[in-house]
């Protein structure tokens, strides 16, 4: 597979380290762009992010290592969606995800909308049949269709509960719904950690226990940056307030290693970046590298 040069990969690391044979982690590119539903641009996600990447440091003073070094991290050349949309596009995805896995690759896929994150769960699930999925978000993303279509990102978690078990859901910083998503949640026991529930402390003064005991060993998350209250990451399409910060949310996932569990893969989606502002992007670029330290931190 081709991959992008030191000049334009993640990190912005050396070919020795960036090589694809060589890596155990890969960076896939999917700037998928199509039924967005408010602000634009997150076709232009995975490529600042990148860009961003560069000025993020190779230690991990957490970890102490340089898991770049250690363990390889190739960039592939981002997935071409001309006149490529909705099942057609997933299938791409789904079809580069497949031979990556069968590589033995830890893969981390670039949106782009969230719309792509159903094919790496798809992909993720057949390799892993007992893992669930733990969804970072603001919305719940369980509507059947929206704006007449059963691919928008509004509805990709109701696409992915056609073939995973709803109870295997776990969504956390949720606190946009409409009452069919609510009625969803609650009659197919999809665990929703709202945000408001979070706040008023109704899940107990640990409320990231509480997250991890509902997981499963294996655990594939999809992080909608929308999830982060706009003051962390005010670049995304459909921003809403009142929502989770970095610190804590570094905190679950940090539990997640400490209760053992094992992150599988992870996409990272729904980036809009602004023009000039620069720190949403690099937050970005540094939560993937975090997530990466913590996917690997008893490899």
């Amino acid at each position: 597979m081709k991959t992008l040069p030191p000049s334009s990969n993640f990190l912005a690391i050396e070919e020795q380290f960036s090589d694809f044979d060589n890596s155990r982690i890969v960076i896939l590119p999917a700037p998928y762009e199509y039924r967005v539903s408010y602000g634009r641009g997150t076709a232009l996600a995975p490529k600042k992010i990148l860009e961003a990447s560069a000025y993020v440091e190779f230690y991990d003073d957490e970890f102490k290592r340089e898991i770049c070094f250690d363990k390889g991290i190739a960039t592939l050349e981002p997935i071409d969606f001309t006149s490529k949309y909705d099942s057609d596009a997933l299938e791409i995805i789904k079809s580069t995800i497949n031979e990556l896995l069968n590589q033995n690759k830890f893969v981390v896929t670039l949106g782009g909308e969230h719309t792509i994150s159903s094919a790496p769960i798809h992909e993720h699930l057949k390799k892993y049949p007992d893992m669930c999925v733990l969804q970072f978000d603001a919305h719940a993303d369980f509507r059947d269709t929206y704006e007449n279509s059963k691919f928008s990102h509004a509805s990709v978690m109701a696409r992915v509960a056609e073939f995973l078990t709803p109870e295997r859901i776990i969504q956390v910083g949720i606190r946009a719904l409409c009452k069919e998503e609510a009625d969803f949640i609650e009659h197919h026991n999809v665990k929703t950690f709202f945000a408001s529930g979070i706040r008023k402390g109704i899940y107990g003064n640990y409320w990231q226990n509480e997250v991890v005991n509902s997981l499963s060993k294996h655990v594939y998350i999809t992080f909608d940056v929308d999830y982060f209250d706009p003051s962390v990451i005010p670049a995304t399409g459909t921003p809403e307030p009142d929502g989770l910060l970095y610190s804590e949310t570094l905190d679950l996932l940090r539990l997640l290693i400490d209760e053992d569990k094992e992150i599988i893969g992870f996409d990272i989606v729904e980036l809009a970046p602004i023009e000039n502002l620069h720190y949403p992007q690099l937050t970005t670029a540094r939560l993937i590298y975090k997530l990466l330290n913590l996917a690997f931190a008893k490899q």
